[in-house]
């Protein structure tokens, strides 16, 4: 895999551009491609296989479903097959193949696989660490206004005295899951690099609620 890395990644940039739809612009190329970026840091410092990691973290979205779609959670699945037959139609390493397709489909918040091996647990922390951050508030926007979801509950915009709400307010994602994800980390490094992504959306809502008026506890 060492003497032929840039060769199979332009050809997974080219499976990827081939497969993906355009039409959800929080998983376009750009999120590919930092999650890429993330999986190669964080195989480097946890030593994981990159014959594995590359691929899956390539791929990982090959297949989209979006969001608010009843059919969403089996997206990750779906991926992890067209990947497979992607992958063994292009002569990629057979033995790695299995490895690529259950990195895949654990990637997935909303699939609740386990990942059971340390390249799945690398490519899900990658994918987890573009839910938080500067990116990560960019992206929420962006699919809560696709969604036309408000931007937040104007009687009460954090939720304290009521449940948490993502269907009817883009800051209410937050609660139910944005400020939850570094605790879901799989590897050191990943729930380093999460735990300061995090700090930055707690900044964005301690300044945000200085702005309306309403303070962040």
């Amino acid at each position: 895999m060492i003497e032929t890395t840039t060769e199979w990644e332009g050809r997974f940039a080219a499976f990827l551009a081939e497969e993906q739809s355009a039409s959800d612009a929080a998983h376009d190329e750009g999120h590919v491609r930092r999650v890429v970026a993330n999986a190669k840091k964080l195989a480097e410092a946890e030593g994981a296989d990159l014959a594995v990691v590359l691929p899956a973290a390539w791929l990982h979205d090959c297949v989209s479903i979006a969001k608010n779609s009843p059919q969403r959670s089996s997206a990750s699945r779906l991926a992890a097959e067209r990947a497979g037959a992607l992958l063994r139609t292009a002569g990629y390493p057979t033995q790695h193949i299995a490895a690529i397709e259950h990195a895949i489909e654990a990637h997935s918040f909303s699939a609740r696989v386990a990942p059971r091996t340390l390249e799945a647990k690398v490519v899900q922390d990658a994918d987890r660490l573009e839910s938080l951050g500067a990116v990560g508030i960019a992206r929420t926007l962006i699919t809560g206004g696709t969604n036309g979801t408000p931007f937040y509950d104007l009687s009460e915009p954090f939720p304290v005295t009521r449940v948490a709400d993502d269907r009817t307010s883009i800051i209410d994602h937050f609660f139910t899951k944005l400020l939850t994800i570094a605790e879901t980390m799989q590897t050191a490094a990943g729930r380093a690099a999460a735990q300061q992504r995090a700090e930055f959306l707690k900044q964005f809502l301690t300044q945000l609620g200085s702005e309306i008026g309403v303070p962040f506890r």
